[in-house]
């Protein structure tokens, strides 16, 4: 199993997309419990997918919808939004996803669609080994380079292993009927690294584990007092 989370995006309190779905506004709590929840992933037999590099949490636009564009300049980004992924790095984070937001700043494309951003940043100057993933490029955000094959196109080029298309199976049976992609070694091998290589708990093991129904327990309270 696999799972596209944790998001680690920092809560600046403007992002219509982010919300609630960022655990903090501090880089370092943002990768504490990031890790806390790698980890219990893992500990079912998930890999996780950090998102969405190098941050979507500063912008108010939905790129669901929109086209955001950050209006910050890099060093800004890297020593706010980028720490997660520093604290966490490839061994801990398996996988991420670039944002389809536009730095302005420091680069015109999107993230997922940017050199500087996967292969130079990303691969070059922190190193990280991961799998990466496109975000949907069915998105609003990722509209800025053409159709859904420019679109993958585009994404390849700039660094990312694997695409998705979701919601839309139109276009994925158009992207499938006219994509030529290979991947390389290394694409396939970091595909291969998601695979979970020590034991993991199944359904009922984890079920009966004493901190999965603690923390079951918390939860259950939280909702109860929250309603």
């Amino acid at each position: 199993d696999f799972s596209f989370t944790p998001v680690l995006d920092l809560d600046y309190g403007s992002s219509e997309v982010i919300g609630n779905r960022a655990f903090h506004h501090a880089p370092e709590v943002v990768a504490k419990l990031s890790e806390a929840l790698i980890d219990g992933l893992a500990e079912a037999g998930m890999a996780s997918c950090g998102k969405h590099f190098p941050g979507h949490g500063y912008v108010e636009a939905d790129s669901h919808v929109a086209i955001p564009v950050d209006t910050r300049d890099f060093d800004e980004i890297w020593e706010q939004d980028i720490k997660p992924y520093l604290s966490l790095g490839h061994i801990k984070l398996p996988s991420l996803m670039p944002a389809h937001v536009i730095y302005e700043k420091v680069d015109s494309m999107p993230a997922g669609f940017s050199k500087f951003w996967v292969q130079k940043i990303l691969r070059e100057r922190m190193n990280y080994q991961g799998m990466v993933f496109s975000d949907d490029l069915t998105m609003e955000g990722a509209s800025v380079v053409g159709g859904i094959l420019e679109r993958a196109n585009a994404a390849f080029n700039a660094g990312c292993d694997m695409v998705l298309v979701c919601n839309r199976p139109d276009l994925a049976d158009e992207l499938l009927s006219k994509l030529n992609y290979e991947p390389t070694p290394e694409n396939t091998q970091r595909l291969r690294n998601l695979v979970p290589k020590a034991p993991f708990m199944n359904w009922q093991q984890l079920h009966n584990e004493p901190r999965y129904v603690q923390a079951r327990q918390i939860m259950d309270k939280v909702v109860t007092e929250a309603c």
